[in-house]
């Protein structure tokens, strides 16, 4: 019961980090109808920032702070000269979010080259948890808490402001809201910072988890597009609940099948697709 225990926490815990990938992934698609082929590589520039600024001395948390804004930024610049001239063209953002995932990767492998780098748990948090004879390193349970926190903020943010209001509503009528004098367009480069933000948040996060390495951008792209189908497009909720489910089967598949535990998620993902192909919280489309 306690190795159970233990491999739950740390399902929900990698759980947890595919939530705030995919979170910021599916609010662009849902938001903005942008599939962002690029959000990989915003983890990863998240990741390695920190792991940069701590190496200058830096806290851990001063290096979160400092890559999620600059990663931020980025997204602003992305979104004012590459995204902003192929709104409503599909194959365009796909070519063109493609292309660039491949110029920041290879970036990110000139400036910090290409062997793995392993980021340091802050010391506030380097500690364990006793589970009956087992123990539990501290730091998954405060990612937990972070992906359980995100998914309140996003809740209260889309349901309870007039920002979530406005959001709504220029998803649906983009023409209406503008209609009214809101600036539809500053609104949704504040939804692609705030997206790219998330990707950099749960690339730090993930830094102590994972690790950083050459390709994890692709890795971790493939993950959370899987947890956007599952979960249906453009629904946060569903991302959590899809996160959830394959951090859940990753762990135990890794434990109980090794060779067939991506098998399994990508199952999960076809039979998804069969029963309800518009994902767990997808909304219809008429």
């Amino acid at each position: 019961m306690s190795i159970f225990s233990v491999q739950l926490l740390t399902g929900l815990a990698y759980g947890m980090l595919y939530f705030m990938i995919a979170a910021g992934l599916t609010i662009i698609l849902g938001v903005m109808n942008i599939v962002n082929l690029a959000h990989g590589t915003l983890f990863l520039l998240g990741s390695y920032m920190a792991f940069t600024f701590m190496n200058q001395q830096f806290s851990f948390w001063i290096a979160l702070l400092l890559s999620v804004a600059v990663t931020a930024v980025i997204g602003i610049i992305i979104e004012k000269l590459f995204i902003r001239q192929i709104y409503g063209k599909e194959l365009e953002q796909v070519l063109l979010t493609f292309g660039l995932a491949f110029v920041i990767a290879d970036t990110a492998k000139w400036i910090w080259g290409t062997e793995p780098q392993t980021m340091a748990v802050p010391a506030l948090l380097d500690s364990s948890i006793s589970i009956g004879p087992m123990v539990f390193p501290f730091y998954r349970l405060f990612v937990v808490l972070i992906g359980c926190l995100l998914a309140l903020l996003l809740w209260y943010f889309e349901s309870k402001t007039r920002i979530g209001a406005i959001i709504r509503a220029g998803v649906d009528d983009r023409a209406m809201v503008s209609a009214l004098g809101i600036n539809v367009g500053v609104v949704f480069t504040g939804v692609f910072a705030f997206g790219a933000g998330l990707a950099a948040l749960s690339g730090v996060l993930g830094g102590p988890l994972i690790g950083m390495y050459t390709g994890m951008e692709s890795d971790i792209l493939v993950t959370s597009l899987i947890v956007v189908v599952i979960g249906g497009l453009g629904s946060w909720k569903g991302s959590f609940i899809g996160a959830i489910l394959i951090g859940l089967i990753e762990t135990f598949g890794k434990i109980w099948f090794p060779s067939l535990s991506m098998l399994i998620v990508f199952l999960l993902m076809v039979v998804v697709l069969i029963i309800r192909p518009q994902g767990l919280f997808g909304r219809e489309v008429a």
